[in-house]
């Protein structure tokens, strides 16, 4: 399908504070109004991840997990996306008492709320994993998706792994970047991979498709690629910088994590393993391999234990 890149920052610059951008909210509103089906694609559940107070800063965490608690309207609860912690949303800031809580960001129910509200009476499904707790949910979403009961889908990466839908002539990608940032020298090659399946879940029946990706970086590589359904730019783009970093398939990747109760001993413990595994090294003579770290885990504290790791890297 043909693919349609739009910069998020330009959205902005013009005024336009919606999760659509003017290019995808007439898309949508074209494609429902001709009796099309549309896929919206937002790798991200919940309301809004991230629940701050405006007056002192205050952004409220779980109780065992060095995370934020993301926001789900549908229930009204605060919700670990890690541990399952739940809470009720409070009414005051826990810090300063302030009344002044924001919602920041976007998740799947949000984007259900903002769709109710620009295209209704357009009849929406929400399709992630909040939704599909039953053993024949997926089967059943998919069904009544098929048979048109509904004009459009909104889901996390679930929707985009090879489904056959003919009747969708329009995909939407609402955040090309929730995958890009991390800390994870896969980041660009998932982007790359979501975005190129999601992206084909459009145009499969005879009315053709298009595909719109909105992104606050329209110049990184992995969207370049996957908006010209380019595989071979994307490969020598990356495989050009895993070569210059060292990175996996040119080394190979272990990653050591020493999990405790205790942050203090926990990094200690983790110094020890290194300074053995570099004695081992040296005494060995094993060339090429080095010990990066430690370093706190992605997720530092996760069910109450603090997480510190240490990556070897080597042949």
């Amino acid at each position: 399908p043909q693919v349609e890149v739009v910069d998020l920052r330009e959205e902005l610059k013009a005024g336009n504070r919606s999760l659509f951008s003017r290019s995808l909210s007439q898309a949508i509103a074209q494609a429902v109004a001709g009796g099309e089906q549309v896929i919206l694609f937002l790798n991200r559940r919940g309301t809004s991840p991230l629940v701050q107070c405006r007056r002192c800063g205050f952004v409220l965490r779980c109780r065992r997990c060095e995370v934020s608690l993301t926001y789900h309207s549908a229930e009204n609860t605060m919700v670990c996306h890690q541990c399952n912690y739940r809470m009720p949303v409070p009414q005051l800031c826990p810090r300063c008492l302030s009344r002044r809580i924001s919602f920041l960001g976007s998740g799947t129910q949000k984007l259900e709320q903002e769709v109710n509200q620009n295209f209704f009476p357009a009849k929406l499904l929400r399709w992630d994993s909040d939704v599909t707790t039953g053993k024949h949910t997926h089967q059943e979403m998919l069904n009544k998706f098929r048979a048109h009961q509904a004009d459009i889908l909104i889901g996390t990466q679930m929707i985009a792994k090879g489904l056959d839908l003919p009747g969708v002539t329009l995909v939407g990608v609402v955040n090309a970047d929730t995958g890009l940032n991390l800390p994870d020298f896969r980041a660009g090659e998932r982007t790359f991979q979501l975005l190129s399946q999601v992206a084909g879940r459009a145009g499969r029946g005879a009315l053709g498709g298009r595909v719109i990706i909105q992104t606050y970086s329209p110049e990184h590589y992995a969207i370049q690629a996957a908006a010209r359904h380019d595989y071979r730019l994307f490969y020598e783009q990356e495989i050009a910088y895993r070569h210059q970093l060292h990175n996996p398939p040119f080394s190979q990747l272990v990653s050591l994590v020493y999990s405790h109760t205790n942050d203090a001993l926990c990094r200690r413990e983790a110094e020890r393993m290194k300074r053995i595994i570099i004695e081992e090294r040296d005494s060995r003579g094993v060339a090429g391999l080095t010990v990066i770290g430690p370093a706190p885990a992605f997720v530092h504290r996760l069910r109450g234990r603090f997480r510190w790791q240490l990556i070897l890297r080597g042949s």
